[in-house]
């Protein structure tokens, strides 16, 4: 069942006179259902048909009392999510490992953060003190959190749970609890699904529709693409039927994998992300490209694969033989990750004066942007956050070098 899927290609089929953007008029190829709002095509951010029912079919697979389509990508996701929880003023508890995107709606929202550096150190003691506590699980590693234990520990003090579940938007499909107990939780729909780019979910509990629209209306263009919204369509049919035992063949090819060559293993792994571990992660990465195969990441110790149920048993084997042939291993040992002393707040560090200059030469400054290694586009330094030596000898180990940064003009 593709309720929004359906009903633009019946209106697509009935050769309308397009008169209104986009101005292609449908004319160009692929693009025959790319229409703007319209009575029988609906509208994104006002409610009703066909995008009510296309959103509550992802709603009731996931278990949650309501979806919204987003096509700004799981960034619009966070921002909405945030902006429903905070105002300005407030605070939030973060672990420190969240995208880049979290920094910049605290800027946006005025909100300030609480870090949790060790999240298992932190969260207990920390939880009972905020209304908002934003966790990332799974994260770009394949590891995921225990969302309806920590959601147990959170409710209590009245407080609400957001999941960037970016990387997660297939797990629920292949029978993982993921997200049970979050009140928010964001997905991507078009980093683990057969979905087009910037296609992504929200899905909430206890949160008016209305007041869940205006929100991402807030973060999202005023023309949404109904290209990504039907994808989205299309991708949890697909699921619903022949999809999820297409992924769970690819899960137990990566198992597989898990068991012969060195990789993380330990805790509870996302089935579709094959994470190896490497002495020089970006060596063997490279090794691979020269054979044509592009994976999702490297960093010094590791190489990050994306898999979903769209890769062919062809495509698998060649890459299995290739596995065998890199230098995997034992990843180095990095040290601490440095935990930067914050000047300013978010919003302040944003919205200042700014001069740009190599990071080399940026001790002692205060970032203006966020100094993140994209992917995974986690930042080590945050927007008003001091620069250190410390900081900038983890860089080094870590191989990243910014040709400009933006510092704060003090």
């Amino acid at each position: 069942m593709t309720p929004l899927d359906t009903a633009l290609r019946q209106f697509a089929d009935q050769n309308p006179l397009r008169m209104c953007m986009p101005g292609h008029k449908g004319k160009l190829p692929g693009a025959e259902l790319d229409f703007t709002e319209l009575t029988p095509t609906g509208n994104l951010y006002q409610g009703g048909e066909p995008f009510e029912t296309a959103q509550a079919l992802w709603a009731e697979r996931f278990g949650f009392a309501g979806c919204q389509f987003l096509t700004g990508g799981s960034t619009q996701g966070v921002h909405t999510a945030l902006a429903l929880c905070c105002k300005p003023g407030e605070r939030v508890l973060l672990d420190r490992g969240c995208h880049k995107s979290a920094f910049d709606a605290l800027a946006l929202l005025d909100v300030e953060p609480e870090w949790m550096w060790d999240f298992d150190e932190h969260f207990q003691d920390y939880c009972g003190n905020f209304k908002t506590i934003c966790i990332t699980s799974p994260d770009y590693y394949g590891n995921i959190r225990d969302i309806p234990a920590i959601a147990q520990k959170v409710h209590p003090h009245g407080g609400r749970l957001i999941v960037d579940g970016a990387h997660g938007a297939h797990l629920p499909f292949l029978g993982v609890d993921a997200f049970s107990g979050a009140d928010l939780v964001v997905c991507s729909a078009h980093k683990t699904l057969p979905a087009l780019g910037q296609s992504a979910l929200l899905f909430y509990q206890d949160f008016p529709p209305e007041e869940v629209r205006r929100r991402a209306a807030m973060y999202g263009s005023s023309s949404p693409s109904y290209l990504l919204t039907s994808s989205m369509d299309r991708a949890r049919a697909w699921m619903e039927e022949e999809g999820t035992g297409e992924y769970q063949r690819v899960a137990k090819w990566a198992a597989r994998c898990r068991a012969r060559f060195p990789s993380l293993r330990t805790g509870m792994l996302d089935p579709m992300r094959l994470t190896l571990t490497a002495p020089d992660g970006n060596r063997a990465a490279a090794l691979l490209e020269q054979e044509n195969i592009f994976i999702e990441m490297s960093d010094s110790g590791h190489l990050v694969l994306i898999l979903s149920g769209m890769d062919t048993s062809e495509e698998l084997y060649r890459l299995e033989k290739l596995l065998e042939k890199l230098p995997l291993g034992d990843p180095p040992a990095l040290p601490p990750r440095p935990r930067p002393d914050r000047v300013l707040s978010q919003r302040e560090a944003l919205f200042a004066p700014v001069e740009y200059l190599p990071l080399d030469q940026c001790r002692g400054r205060i970032a203006a942007q966020p100094l993140a290694p994209y992917p995974p586009g986690i930042p080590i330094v945050a927007p008003g956050e001091r620069i250190s030596q410390k900081e900038l000898a983890y860089f080094a180990k870590i191989g990243y070098n910014k040709e400009q940064t933006g510092v704060v003009i003090e």
